[in-house]
């Protein structure tokens, strides 16, 4: 599968940077996925669950809001607090 880049961002600092082969993040109306070469697009997101899966590798955090914009094989995200899921 093909990979795209991840940048996640807090008020305070970058927090993510790297390649990834899909995210899965809590929009305002659910739950929706990215893959590379996705359409552009711009997201609110709500509080719950960013999956982030580099390969065979999955990676579970939790947000607490934010937005998210998909760009020429780049997603970019902005959110309010994020910490790994227990």
């Amino acid at each position: 599968m093909a990979d795209f880049k991840l940048q996640v961002y807090t008020q305070e600092k970058k927090i993510y940077d790297d390649d990834v082969t899909s995210i899965v993040v809590p929009g305002l109306q659910g739950y929706f996925g990215v893959l590379a070469h996705h359409a552009p697009l711009l997201a609110a997101l709500g509080q719950g669950k960013l999956t982030v899966r580099k390969g065979a590798e999955e990676h579970v955090y939790e947000i607490a809001g934010g937005f998210l914009e998909v760009r020429d094989n780049i997603a970019t995200m902005l959110v309010d607090k994020l910490r790994e899921a227990a």
